[in-house]
């Protein structure tokens, strides 16, 4: 894979892009802080070591935010992302709520959809009523979930809360392409990671769900896990038979 990575800052983001020749596929990488916020910039490591095992072009996007001011943000830079040819969609926490709206709402407009989507301890339901919330309050470090409500509600604004393209585990799930989520067992948003999966596979959809026992074990996994799905499902790759995986050890 390349070695050599350029990072050059865009209309959209800055773009981590493989030296020395075209890329197969862009992909756009939604992250989201624990403030619920898009800081692209602090993505960019991850976007760098994704490029280099991959081969393919990164943009980490920026958007606004504020619902549905984001969502705006990111469909514009999907486009720019598609129409350089096969596209995937990458989001994290807030990221994932993202990237999952933004597949509803292509598919409802009849568009182009990622080739695949890979969401990692998204939030996918901002009604914030999910059992884990609670249940891991304690163990989960990486989000406060005592100031998760108040930071919700400034996000969504007005918005109704069950609103698909802000809280997609509400909506119909029918019609995606690929998912793979990613999730640790101690997290606060286990829970919308495990019944955005479920619903999917109801809904026919081909999902690969990676529950790892803590964070720590989860980011030393993902990011293999992840260049792997993106590379499976890559137009001209190996693309796998349709099925569900429930994997508890991450691996």
């Amino acid at each position: 894979m390349a070695s050599d990575i350029r990072v050059e800052d865009g209309p959209f983001g800055p773009e981590a892009r493989p030296a020395g020749g075209p890329v197969r596929q862009t992909v756009l990488y939604l992250h989201g802080d624990p403030r619920l916020a898009g800081t692209p910039h602090d993505a960019l490591p991850t976007a760098r070591e994704l490029a280099r095992i991959t081969g393919y072009a990164v943009l980490c996007a920026r958007y606004r935010p504020r619902f549905p001011h984001s969502l705006d943000d990111v469909y514009a830079a999907w486009q720019h992302c598609r129409d350089q040819g096969p596209a995937a969609v990458v989001g994290k926490r807030l990221g994932g709520a993202l990237a999952a709206g933004l597949l509803l709402r292509l598919r409802d407009e009849g568009a182009t959809l990622p080739s695949c989507a890979v969401l990692t301890s998204p939030l996918l339901d901002f009604t914030l009523d999910a059992p884990s919330l609670l249940f891991n309050a304690a163990a989960d470090r990486t989000v406060d979930a005592a100031t998760l409500p108040a930071r919700a509600a400034r996000y969504a604004g007005p918005a109704q809360r069950t609103d698909p393209l802000l809280s997609p585990l509400h909506g119909n799930l029918h019609g995606l392409p690929p998912l793979q989520l990613h999730a640790a067992g101690t997290e606060v948003l286990l829970d919308d990671a495990l019944s955005f999966a479920t619903r999917a596979a109801h809904s026919g959809v081909v999902v690969d769900l990676r529950v790892s026992e803590d964070a720590a074990a989860q980011g030393l996994r993902q990011l293999t896990a992840t260049a792997d799905f993106l590379r499976q499902w890559c137009p001209g790759g190996l693309a796998g038979s349709a099925r569900t995986t429930f994997d508890p050890s991450g691996v």
